[in-house]
């Protein structure tokens, strides 16, 4: 309405900045080149930050950037959630509508927690991963939109962001990769007090190497003549100069100020006051002028036209007129929307609203209030709730501010902003006391809490209780991190309750409590279980029951596997299907598929599994999708159907990205990566291990990534890494939660670094104290690799004089676990003839036909490592028995176990099976092809197609990628490999991998055809 209003004090000659402009131009170069940029821009409050932002943004427009700019909302005390990334979404959809529509495709839902012009942001699941999958989201929706164009976006005043803001951007700072995108954020660098929020994320921000940090230093004399000179539109006096410098100290605002006074002539009578120098202006406007300036400072950062209108009460023309006063005094501007007013430096704002009266700015706040309620059209949908809240809280009406702060956290939750829930439950509760008791009795759990499920009544008629205000506020802060101020409510919560009756409410904060002390590595959490079970015995089924069945069975199926957890499980699907709580359901029926495995009934609790992850799919439960992409592969992988897990995690992975479930997401690398060392697709198998550390957060998967990177090494035969991966994953896992899936494996890999460096001394410990711990149902694969290791290395350390002490309590200890691990599946039988195999040699018993049943077993699985070292270990014992008629079954084994160990880069293996040759003085050189087959391909009856396949078989690739290189369907190559192993007569990928390499197939390194056959 003002927007053409001439503003004097500001210089329209961009002064200075010539190394920041710069650098940020650099930055955008970078970005062009498909780096993405992030850089933080602090100064002091008036130093400059907005110009040097608009400058930049101008030219990288000018450029062809699409630029987004977004501010953070201060209402009252507090940010609004997610504000300056809403604004810049908004305005990236108004530049580029067709692209964000595309990116967002399939996510509006979720994306609507910060776009609500997607769409609705519906109810959703409410989780711990929650707010993290909104910023996967988030961040891959930039990526998108920046992948053919330069985008920057530009969020300033970051010294007024909610939590939730600040944990997004520092998201987006430490995971964004690819696309053309700058994120700059500025922050007032004065206000960042010791105790300020933003002082944690700027420390975290600083260790990160793609974060620049800019600090804007204020001008010097020579800077501030020219600003003086672009203000006036001519030379200023020297003597002036000196005084406008001396006062303002190089602050580009104050500058700026003083500059306008001393146009005004009223220079010499300012105070060197901080605070009268921001009033003076504003003091010396008319007084209706002054009214409306006080109005402004207290509605916030921006104001509308309309609500301001109502708030005034003011005729319009008496409303324009003051406003076109404070305009001209370049006190107010227009809102960049158009649509309201704000001070054109938040310092007067700040100074104008601090003038205030206590009196006078509960008043103010109450009109706002009012007026919002009459009309909420006022003020943009996103803000209504938010703002209603913080004008009746600063009004000091207890009655009126606690229906609208609970309306607000609903509103928080909805977006994912569990923080900003949180700090408002908190404030509920504040107000609770004070707030009439008629108020009270007319609040409704069902309308206020959604994560704390009813306790014995009914949720849309009971009224609302202090306690659940409490649950609510407890799992906010689980949801958002503050696990220590969650404990805290918990804690009050428990104590409240030992005076009430009330032991279904007590169950649920004691499951609550469990899982938070796991989270603080307090304790493994089933003191705090047993102590919920115990409170809902005798009680009738409910939602409760469900949910505490369901965690124990978990817990469980964990820590103690057997038939009490079997047990479990079943209890808690039936108490889920009793009092329908679906979801709840399918996760019960997860673990109990699970459980069911490892009872050894295999094919059922498999096709439990199965039907799980389908209906969790179907039903649209991300949550219970993601849980089956992790455990059914891993009850596959558990029971040697590796090839049959891979590609199920591979889909799990894509998935888990997709709805931005980022700890699932690493647990699937993790298993993942186990499957691929299985089938001897060793360097993929670390790329997925890699991959934990790159997508999760929490410790428990990257110990477990840690596992994977340990095997592999030791493997490759660099045993220095090992042990590095091995401290990390002890530090990862930690003590507090033991578990047989963390102990087992961990023992193995320790008992491996000590045998490689001939301490079986420590590798017997490491031993003793693994099976000390226990090998509980369900964890067999973990067992059977740790005796593997440990009767190895007794059998390699049989010729050593210091191990003979202790060493017949060590093999009597791994015969005694050996006869308690199951063998139902073909991947134990094979584990256990092995494990006994090694005791043989240990004993030096060991015979041809011991080993021989062991690569047989091994023959009929998917595990190239362990039938080369099987195959090393028959040929070793064939040569033992001085039969000449053997050497060629030697020859032929050591050449197919250096093949397989040269391909997967097993350096210990290889150097064995060499050293091996060389005694018995055999050559592992190929053997010559007869004369008449000058192609060994043809020779093994290969088509071309065949080998065309054969040969990326070779490199390690999966059906579907063999089927993308050569044109064809992954049924297709299935097919192809399948002939490709009968006719070599090998019994899994990595072994033809090892035929082709030994007979040297494809030295060219290029396929034959790229026929689309």
């Amino acid at each position: 309405m003002l927007g053409g209003v001439e503003t004097r004090s500001v210089s329209p000659v961009f002064v200075g900045r010539a190394e920041e402009l710069g650098t940020l131009n650099d930055a955008l170069v970078r970005a062009a080149a498909g780096e993405p940029q992030a850089l933080l821009l602090g100064g002091e409050a008036g130093v400059g930050k907005t110009r040097l932002v608009e400058e930049f943004a101008t030219a990288a427009a000018r450029k062809g950037a699409v630029v987004a700019v977004g501010g953070c909302v201060e209402i009252g005390a507090e940010g609004l959630p997610f504000a300056p990334f809403s604004t810049a979404l908004r305005a990236l959809r108004r530049e580029l509508p067709a692209e964000l529509a595309a990116a967002a495709a399939g996510q509006e839902e979720e994306l609507a927690r910060l776009l609500p012009e997607l769409g609705d942001a519906g109810a959703g699941r409410h989780d711990e991963e929650g707010m993290a999958r909104l910023f996967e989201l988030t961040a891959r929706l930039l990526e998108c939109l920046a992948a053919d164009c330069t985008v920057v976006v530009a969020l300033e005043d970051l010294h007024w962001a909610d939590a939730s803001t600040r944990h997004l951007l520092a998201y987006l700072f430490r995971t964004l990769r690819t696309g053309r995108l700058v994120v700059l954020a500025t922050y007032r660098s004065d206000d960042i007090h010791r105790r300020h929020p933003l002082r944690p994320l700027l420390a975290e921000l600083d260790r990160l190497r793609t974060v620049l940090r800019i600090e804007l230093p204020r001008f010097n004399r020579e800077e501030v003549t020219r600003q003086i000179a672009g203000i006036h539109a001519a030379e200023p006096d020297p003597a002036q100069v000196d005084a406008i410098f001396q006062r303002s100290d190089g602050n580009a605002f104050f500058v700026e100020e003083l500059a306008a006074a001393a146009c005004e002539g009223s220079c010499t009578g300012l105070t060197d006051s901080l605070r009268d120098l921001l009033l003076v202006r504003a003091e010396a406007l008319p007084e209706r002028a002054q009214r409306v300036a006080r109005i402004v400072a207290e509605g916030g950062s921006t104001v509308e036209y309309r609500l301001l209108a109502a708030v005034a009460g003011l005729g319009e023309d008496d409303l324009i007129e003051a406003l076109r006063a404070a305009v001209n005094a370049n006190i107010l501007l227009a809102a960049p929307t158009g649509d309201g007013y704000r001070f054109r430096h938040s310092l007067v704002r700040e100074a104008v609203a601090d003038d205030l009266l206590p009196g006078e700015r509960s008043r103010l706040n109450r009109r706002y209030a009012e007026a919002l309620e009459a009309d909420p059209g006022l003020v943009p949908a996103d803000q209504r709730v938010a703002r209603l809240a913080s004008y009746w809280y600063h009004a000091n009406d207890a009655a009126k501010a606690l229906p609208a702060v609970l309306a607000a956290s609903v509103a928080a939750r909805r977006r994912d902003a569990y923080s900003e829930q949180l700090r408002l439950l908190e404030r509920a509760m504040e107000l609770w006391d004070a707030a009439p008791a008629d108020v009270r009795a007319a609040l409704r759990p069902v309308d206020y809490t959604a994560s704390y499920p009813p306790c014995g009544c009914d949720p849309a008629t009971t009224p609302l209780r202090f306690l659940d205000l409490m649950a609510e506020a407890a799992v906010a802060g689980r949801f958002c991190g503050e696990r220590e101020r969650a404990m805290k409510i918990i804690r009050r919560a428990l104590s409240i309750l030992e005076d009430e009756d009330d032991p279904l409410r007590a169950a649920w904060f004691w499951s609550q409590r469990s899982r938070l002390v796991q989270a603080l590595a307090r304790g493994d959490g089933w003191q705090e279980l047993a102590t919920a079970q115990e409170l809902l015995r005798g009680l009738p089924p409910s939602e409760v029951h469900a949910e505490v069945l369901t965690d124990v069975a978990n817990w469980s199926m964990l820590h103690q596997p057997g038939p009490e957890a079997l047990a479990a499980a079943e209890r808690a699907v039936q108490y889920a299907r009793m009092v329908g709580t679906r979801e709840i359901e399918l996760n019960a029926r997860l673990t109990l598929g699970g459980l069911t495995v490892d009872a050894g009934n295999a094919e059922a609790g498999l096709a439990e599994m199965y039907e799980v992850k389908a209906r969790a799919l179907g039903e649209g439960f991300a949550y219970a999708a993601g849980r089956a992409y992790v455990n059914l592969p891993a009850q596959l992988e558990a029971i040697g159907r590796s090839g049959e897990a891979a590609p199920l995690l591979e889909e799990g992975a894509a998935f888990a990205r997709k709805f931005g479930l980022l700890d699932t997401e690493a647990w699937v690398w993790s298993n993942l990566s186990e499957s691929l060392y299985s089938l001897g697709r060793w360097q993929e198998a670390e790329q997925a291990a890699l991959n934990v550390f790159r997508r999760g957060r929490s410790a428990k998967p990257q110990g477990s990534g840690c596992v994977c990177l340990a095997h592999l090494a030791l493997g490759r035969g660099d045993v220095a890494e090992a042990e590095r991966q091995l401290d990390a994953a002890r530090a990862a896992f930690g003590s507090h939660d033991p578990m047989p899936q963390q102990w087992l494996p961990v023992a193995a890999i320790a008992v491996g670094i000590a045998a490689s460096e001939g301490r079986i001394l420590d590798a017997r410990a490491e031993l003793h104290a693994a099976l000390d711990a226990g090998t509980p149902p369900g964890t067999q694969q973990y067992g059977w690799r740790l005796l593997v290791a440990a009767a190895t290395a007794e059998a390699d350390a049989r010729s050593l004089p210091a191990a003979a002490q202790g060493r017949a309590e060590a093999l009597d200890r791994i015969l005694a676990t050996v006869k308690t691990l199951t063998t139902r599946a073909p991947i134990c039988l094979a584990h256990e003839q092995w494990v006994r195999a090694e005791l043989h040699r240990a004993e030096g018993s060991d015979t041809a036909d011991t080993w021989a049943l062991v690569v047989a077993s091994f023959e009929r699985l998917e595990r190239p490592y362990d039938l080369a070292w099987a195959r090393h270990r028959l040929a070793e014992a064939l040569l033992a028995t001085d039969a000449t008629d053997h050497r060629d079954r030697v020859v032929e084994l050591l050449r197919l176990a250096h093949a397989a160990a040269d391909h997967l880069g097993a350096r210990p293996l290889a150097d064995a099976v060499t050293l091996l040759a060389q005694r018995a003085r055999l050559s592992l050189a190929p053997v010559p092809e007869p004369q008449q087959a000058a192609d060994p391909v043809e020779a093994l009856g290969l088509t071309t197609r065949e080998r065309d396949v054969l040969r990326l078989v070779s490199e390690g690739r999966t059906n579907r990628q063999i089927a993308e290189e050569l044109f064809i369907s992954p049924k297709t190559a299935s097919v192809h490999v399948s002939n490709i192993l009968a006719k070599l007569g090998v019994s899994g990928r990595g072994e033809a991998a090892a035929v082709a390499h030994r007979l040297g197939l494809f030295p060219s390194g290029r396929l034959t055809t790229r026929t689309a056959g």
